[in-house]
């Protein structure tokens, strides 16, 4: 193992981020999460992201006009 002063600074990098890492998986346990064991019923989302965008744009809901701005609803609930 080479000492600190004779790393260079993408291995310093590495074991600063290996060190980080270590101490919140010790503290907060492993982050990792399998969607099939979430919903191991469903079938693996195989869309590309250019579909994935595009299902978004055409399922987009888009207020009617002169519908209130989310800004007016929350001056209205913070008023009552």
């Amino acid at each position: 193992m080479s000492t600190i002063g004779n790393m260079t600074l993408e291995e310093l990098k590495q074991l600063i981020n290996e060190t980080v890492d270590e101490r919140l998986k010790r503290l907060f346990g492993e982050f990792e999460i399998d969607e099939n064991e979430l919903f191991p019923d469903e079938e693996p989302d195989t869309r590309t992201w250019e579909e994935v965008k595009e299902s978004i744009r055409r399922n987009r809901w888009t207020p009617p006009p002169g519908a209130k701005s989310s800004l007016e609803l929350l001056r209205e609930d913070r008023d009552s």
